[in-house]
């Protein structure tokens, strides 16, 4: 017994030493999460398809934490094929060796798996995880993730009664194979299916909530290629939060949110006792997709009536115009004690513009899609192993345009060099008829402005320099631009894609290294001890424990 004890007090050390190793911080919690991906068999438009599952459930387990806390999250692989996870909105700091995508990470091959060890450092709010590689997003494997404020951090409004997450968007009868299969022969996917709230169908869950009461909905779009609108039968949604940043508490009577984005919104069951629809419905498309859930009021039998509460349908003015009224509430504490307006990001002199141009061409026949020419392609080994073992013919430094070169589009593994502590500019340009939703790992930017045609430098007139919303997916509306800014603070291969995963599929991403001489830990944390070495970095070593 005695010596079992011990083994079992070993065991635990060595667990914390690596840990501590691999740059966790000691002084924070730990939260350990052992979760198991399989195939299971789900049926959210009534018929039976084939789902990615993570401990048997889709969507797949809620990650609830506080800031800075340390997540241990061990993953095995029970498909028959790779797989990842990556963390929309979360930063991984000094850390893009967690980032989860295959330019940063090896795939964990099939009966095997992988420990992510993350930390939410400095940041509070609304996001998801999901599966990264090809096209299983579009089987499941997502979930959502909560990062509450530490304690003694003063929250912008009264605590809510409950806190909800809804992870809605659309949704495939094809397989993830086949989905896969009609993108790499040369062919646009065809039209969504339908919409799904949490993994169901119409009518397919319900939120109960007591009279008189005020409740959070944590709201992610998930989906593949659709932006959609969200709104609930009756009541109003106050906007708290967007991806980590608390708002200006602005009324709505619906929300878009677009490919990837994640919005927190108050609403107070203040209606006679009885349920109604919550309402999701697609934007800019050529045919209304819709779909429902219940708000279901406490000790009341009278089922939904009536007809679904209207929303915007094709109307870009429209969207255009409530995107420009969330606004950073600078006077609230973020993740930190201090107001979220003590950063003034605009007094800060931009020292880089990048100009991004998104497009859809024809490369050897088949359809593409690049940015500024470039349509990406995978290397055969993850880039950042790659820039570690300073292993050559990956990837070029520099190898991504800084501006539309308006050059026949062409196949390339894109890199974008970028300086460690720069504060730059990024205009996403987009000439294309359909919105775009763009999203840059590792970073939250503040959205300085958005407008129709052709951006110049005589657009900065109308930026937002005092209280624009730092987030980490923005939306581009058509035959327009967006601007942000975004200080480069964050170590590391960081990429940059289109949320539309047909798109980004078919190469419309890049990534950017952000790079410093320093091999400090200050800076950035050493390669992880467990990190899979795959392509041309397997046979070679990490770093001793």
């Amino acid at each position: 017994m005695r010596e079992s004890r011990t083994l079992c007090s070993l065991s635990i050390l060595a667990l914390l030493l690596l840990l501590l190793l691999q740059g966790i911080n000691g002084d924070n919690p730990y939260r350990f999460y052992d979760w198991k991906v399989t195939y299971g068999d789900v049926y959210p438009l009534g018929v039976r398809q084939q789902a990615i599952l993570i401990n048997g459930q889709f969507p797949g387990p809620m990650i609830d934490c506080v800031t800075n806390d340390n997540l241990v999250i061990s993953v095995h692989n029970y498909l028959n094929e790779p797989f990842l996870l990556s963390w929309n909105g979360l930063q991984n700091r000094r850390n893009s060796w967690q980032d989860g995508n295959f330019g940063t990470n090896c795939p964990i091959p099939p009966g095997k798996n992988f420990t992510y060890i993350l930390q939410p450092k400095d940041q509070i709010g609304s996001f998801f995880y999901f599966p990264s590689l090809g096209l299983h997003k579009a089987a499941g494997g997502f979930g959502g993730i909560r990062i509450l404020s530490r304690p003694r951090i003063p929250v912008p409004f009264p605590p809510p009664a409950d806190d909800f997450t809804i992870l809605a968007g659309d949704w495939f009868k094809r397989s993830h194979r086949q989905l896969t299969l009609i993108l790499d022969s040369g062919h646009s996917l065809p039209f969504p299916d339908g919409l799904l709230i949490n993994g169901r169908g119409w009518n397919g869950y319900t939120f109960t909530v007591d009279q008189g009461k005020t409740y959070r909905f944590r709201i992610s779009n998930v989906g593949l290629t659709t932006s959609i609108n969200f709104r609930i039968q009756g009541h109003k949604l106050k906007l708290v939060e967007v991806e980590g940043s608390h708002t200006v508490q602005t009324t709505y009577s619906s929300i878009d949110i677009h490919l990837g984005q994640s919005y927190s919104v108050l609403v107070t069951a203040d209606q006679a006792p009885q349920d109604y629809y919550i309402v999701i419905s697609s934007r800019f498309t050529s045919r209304v997709l819709t779909s429902t859930a219940i708000l279901h009021y406490s000790y009341s039998w009278k089922q939904v009536s009536g007809p679904l509460p209207g929303g915007p349908t094709i109307q870009v003015d429209w969207s255009l115009y409530q995107a420009r009224s969330i606004r950073t509430n600078l006077t609230a504490s973020g993740p930190r004690p201090n107001p979220q307006g003590s950063y003034h990001y605009g007094m800060i002199e931009v020292s880089r513009t990048i100009v991004l141009a998104n497009s859809a061409p024809y490369i050897n026949g088949k359809q593409s899609y690049a940015v500024n020419s470039v349509s990406f392609i995978d290397g055969d080994t993850p880039l950042k192993l790659a820039d570690y073992f300073n292993i050559p013919g990956v990837f070029t430094v520099g190898s991504m345009p800084t501006y539309p070169t308006w050059k026949p589009a062409y196949l390339q593994t894109a890199v974008m060099h970028a300086d460690y502590r720069a504060f730059i500019e990024i205009v996403f340009q987009n000439w294309e008829n359909s919105v775009q939703s763009w999203h840059i790992d590792g970073y939250a930017f503040f959205v300085v402005g958005m407008d129709g045609g052709q951006w110049s430098p005589s657009s900065r007139s109308s930026y937002n320099l005092r209280d624009a919303v730092a987030r980490s997916t923005v939306q581009v509306y058509p035959s327009s631009w967006t601007a942000i800014y975004m200080a480069l603070d964050n170590v590391g291969m960081w990429n940059i894609r289109s949320q539309d995963w047909a798109r980004r599929h078919l190469g419309q991403q890049f990534y950017m290294r952000v790079y410093t001489p320093s091999k400090s830990w200050r800076d950035e944390l050493p390669i992880p001890k467990n990190a899979l070495l795959c392509g041309r970095a397997r046979g070679r070593h990490t770093r001793p424990l």
